[in-house]
């Protein structure tokens, strides 16, 4: 029986196992999976990508306080994180990944890496 690449239809020559006729048809294939299915999510995720960055670089080190100007001139966007921690003192720190940032008095935010 004769296998047909699931990208274009086109005979399959070679191993046994081979699922695709080319490279460029397994990456089309796959391009086609992986991609982002709507604007809303390819939107959030530019966003988070952006806040991780941010925040990355203002904290080059495992913690440091700045003040909220800091971030809100970068355009750090404090409605898009991953996921929320909250002490037992309840205190409430806001995360992007291992990212995160608790805010503090006077305008001034906590940023901190959490350890893998």
């Amino acid at each position: 029986m004769e296998k047909k690449c699931p990208e274009c239809g086109e005979k399959i020559i070679g191993r046994v196992d081979k699922k695709f006729c080319s490279d460029y048809c397994r990456n089309a294939h796959n391009n086609k999976l992986n991609k982002d299915t709507t604007n809303l999510i390819r939107n959030i995720n530019n966003r988070l990508r952006k806040n991780y960055r941010i925040l990355e670089q203002l904290n080059p080190e495992d913690k440091i306080r700045i003040p909220k100007s800091r971030l809100t001139s970068k355009n750090f966007d404090f409605d898009h994180f991953t996921s929320i921690y909250t002490t037992k003192t309840g205190n409430v720190y806001y995360f992007v990944y291992n990212q995160g940032y608790l805010a503090l008095e006077n305008d001034f935010y906590a940023l901190v890496k959490r350890k893998s």
